[in-house]
């Protein structure tokens, strides 16, 4: 991030223009929804800036900017639409304290201008450090989209009203009331009868949540897929918009941590394989505790919760406290993999099951149906499998499986810094030593990537022996 978004406050300071062209008549159009004392400084300039001084909005000086001029002005806009002229005064801008933005000239400027959703005094400013304005433009008209027209005067009201809400317990319900103004009570009470209507409004629904009973804790046992944060349902997007609390796993990204709402406490409660571990016992514990006091608990897994998550002990835990839950599945890190080497679980004529396994468990080595797994044309999907992969290569080999069965290593599923790693059973082991893996990593066991698989199609028999 170049350029730290911040709100700078205008009210009543300069700021100072140079410039009376098409450049000039864009920033005055945002300048102007400020109440900041505005200075334009033009030769030639357009009839609007004429008329919206005469309208006493801004102080037209009919002359090039010279030194001085931008004392004491907060902001600086050089949008002469010439280089050398707004060099000239960007100078004289700098040499008087101002910070100097220059017309599309993102490298000598100190401050840029955001796109705006105007919901005074909800602002929205939306920046891409110039990179992508129409990117800018869309996520403009969709915000745009979403906030109701009403809410600038709901929210100076409602600001007022502010204090009065005090009366409800900090957290949860008071966020509910204020949801409840914002985007239903208050919208419909300006729709249908103006802006007198929305102090009664805040009145009534304020003497309603008083009265009804706060609501009891709640906990969503939330997958958060495997890493990429489009890969995240809108439902557990949803539920770590409420969440108070988030007890998350060691795997789950950053990336995902940041859309939890801002004010919700964040936990981690990650375990790692042979390594440092909080127990499940205590996790479990911490779940009920938050939940008890009235908090909405998001649990937050990688992957999927139903797969390898330790589910139902947490569930069970909630039960034994009469907490409620409900489970908001992910995307399962066995399905996000294979869909980027280009293949899938299942394939007619060559598999109607596919096996998920696990590498470990809290005993130790996991044991399968290695006879069954080493059989020709078997795939499993081998989660944890880092430590645990020789063990699994041995019992395989010991049961008859094929060494040259392919196996497909993927670290950091879906991440930006994934890696697939093409190799067969009888390789697995020194390969995976080899690449000193760091992320979490699922092995597939009977499926290669699909170039790799075409690539060996089109082998001459003596290629396939060299």
């Amino acid at each position: 991030m170049d350029h730290f978004p911040v709100f700078m406050a205008v009210a009543g300071r300069r700021i100072v223009l140079s410039g009376g062209g098409d450049a000039a008549l864009a920033k005055l159009r945002l300048i102007l929804k400020t109440t900041a004392n505005i200075s334009v400084f033009a030769d030639d300039a357009a009839p609007e800036i004429h008329v919206w001084a005469a309208a006493g909005k801004l102080t037209l000086i009919q002359r090039a900017l010279e030194p001085g001029d931008a004392m004491c002005a907060v902001l600086f806009y050089a949008a002469n639409e010439d280089d050398i002229e707004d060099a000239r005064v960007a100078a004289i801008a700098h040499a008087d304290g101002a910070k100097v933005n220059i017309v599309d000239n993102l490298g000598d400027s100190q401050f840029i201008t955001p796109a705006i959703v105007d919901r005074d005094p909800v602002v929205v400013a939306i920046g891409t450090e110039g990179a992508a304005p129409v990117v800018a433009r869309k996520i403009k008209a969709n915000i745009e989209a979403q906030l109701p027209a009403s809410l600038g005067v709901l929210a100076r009201i409602g600001k007022t009203f502010r204090h009065a809400v005090d009366v409800l317990p900090m957290g949860a319900k008071r966020r509910t009331f204020w949801s409840d103004f914002y985007f239903d009570a208050g919208p419909k009470a300006v729709e249908t009868d103006g802006e007198a209507a929305v102090i009664p409004t805040l009145e009534t629904l304020l003497d309603t949540h008083i009265m009804t009973r706060e609501k009891a804790g709640h906990v969503d046992l939330v997958g958060a897929g495997p890493g990429d944060p489009e890969l995240l349902t809108l439902k557990a997007r949803n539920a770590l918009d409420k969440a108070d609390v988030v007890i998350h796993d060691r795997l789950v990204t950053p990336e995902i941590l940041e859309l939890a709402r801002r004010e919700a406490t964040l936990i981690d409660a990650g375990k790692q394989g042979f390594g440092r571990a909080m127990k499940q016992s205590d996790i479990d514990a911490m779940i009920v505790e938050h939940a008890l006091k009235g908090h909405h608990v998001v649990r937050l897994k990688a992957g999927d919760p139903t797969v390898f998550g330790r589910l139902d002990e947490e569930i069970d835990a909630c039960d034994a406290a009469g907490v409620t839950w409900r489970i908001v599945p992910g995307i399962t890190a066995a399905s996000a993999a294979v869909a980027n080497i280009g293949q899938s679980l299942t394939k007619r004529n060559r598999n109607s099951a596919v096996r998920l396994i696990t590498g470990h468990d809290t005993k130790g080595y996991a044991d399968h149906d290695w006879k069954a797994l080493a059989a020709p044309g078997e795939v499993a999907a081998i989660y944890m499998g880092k430590k645990s992969a020789r063990f699994i290569q041995g019992r395989l080999l010991m049961h008859g499986a094929d060494p040259a069965t392919p196996m497909t290593i993927i670290e950091n599923v879906s991440r930006t810094d994934q890696q697939i790693i093409a190799t067969t059973l009888a390789e697995l082991e020194p390969t995976l030593t080899r690449a000193q893996l760091k992320g979490p990593a699922i092995t597939f066991y009977g499926l290669a990537p699909r170039a790799a698989m075409d690539a060996a199609d089109t082998l001459t028999p003596l290629e396939e022996l060299a």
